[in-house]
């Protein structure tokens, strides 16, 4: 399928697991991909062929002023946008009364007002151009954004990854609410827990690995091409009425 041909997708800490595997399955269904990450994006650019477009940039170093220049630049190469997808993220552990100012900083950085920036600016975009009067009647900009199951939960010694997470719900709603009358689709996706090299600590330990696998009622880690399917339905026709939604991709997790 070429559901993407002729579509500039971006997406946001692209260089492996789940952004990777997002790259990489709308660059099978034919999309222009801009893939952002601090690290090298060589492995995914060489699977992904001509169409990727590997941008070096530190997100969450970046001043607000340098984030709106890439998607200006992003603009004057491809002329358009359409899908938005903000990956990127990190996540600091320690005891509450031990977090650090600098680590909190960090995290809501990256996590959540990085996002928000990007979409603002997408979306800045999209209205001055006059997305909504112009547009074919297919033409949407579609905003995704990952958000986590502690998107619901708290967790344990990650209060600022909790707070970003359940932030980066809070601001897919009410993005949502906002422009939905524009013809701009604002969605997340929670995954729930995937294999990928952050997680092989996890699944290489047999006592966390069993005590995951037992409340997830498929019993299975999630692959991340899963999340990657979330994220080409929410970016296709077929969810052209779905907006606000935070879809779990949980195996179950959160039914328990």
């Amino acid at each position: 399928m070429n559901r993407f041909e002729g579509k500039v997708v971006v997406v946001t800490g692209s260089s492996r697991g789940i952004g990777g595997s997002i790259a990489l399955a709308f660059a099978r269904e034919g999309a222009q991909i801009v893939g952002v990450a601090r690290s090298k994006q060589d492995d995914v650019k060489a699977e992904a062929g001509e169409k990727y477009l590997a941008v070096p940039f530190d997100l969450g170093g970046a001043s607000n002023d340098k984030i709106a220049s890439f998607i200006g630049d992003v603009l004057k190469q491809f002329g358009r946008i359409d899908v938005l997808i903000n990956n990127a993220g990190i996540i600091r552990r320690a005891p509450a009364v031990e977090f650090s100012e600098a680590d909190w900083n960090d995290v809501l950085r990256v996590n959540l007002t990085v996002p928000f920036i990007l979409c603002q600016q997408a979306a800045k975009w999209w209205l001055k151009s006059g997305g909504r009067d112009r547009a074919a009647a297919e033409d949407r900009l579609r905003m995704i954004n990952i958000a986590s199951l502690l998107s619901f939960q708290g967790g344990i010694l990650v209060p600022a990854y909790a707070a970003s997470k359940h932030g980066i719900a809070g601001i897919t709603k009410a993005l949502a609410n906002e422009w939905a009358k524009e013809r701009i689709n604002v969605n997340a996706v929670a995954p729930g827990y995937v294999e990928t090299e952050n997680t092989r600590p996890l699944r290489e330990d047999p006592v966390r690995n069993s005590a995951i696998l037992s409340r997830i009622p498929q019993g299975a880690w999630a692959r991340p091409d899963a999340i990657a399917g979330a994220c080409l339905y929410l970016a296709s026709r077929d969810a052209d009425y779905v907006n606000g939604c935070i879809l779990n991709v949980d195996g179950g997790w959160l039914a328990r």
